[in-house]
């Protein structure tokens, strides 16, 4: 999941770098999203990564 979200922002970026470049608003909104879809695919690896702490032996 992690590998999803790294990969979703270096697309991001590279969205942006273009948006930048070229002045197109469409390319920015493109960015938006796909940094909306890592920042999910973030906050979902998160909530189903949680494990209980281990149990300490005394």
């Amino acid at each position: 999941m992690l590998v999803l979200t790294l990969g979703a922002a270096a697309i991001g970026f590279g969205l942006l770098v273009i948006a930048l470049m070229t002045g197109s608003v469409v390319w920015a909104w493109a960015c938006i999203v796909v940094c909306i879809v890592g920042a999910g695919l973030l906050l979902v690896g998160a909530l189903t990564g949680r494990r209980p702490p281990p149990e300490l032996d005394r």
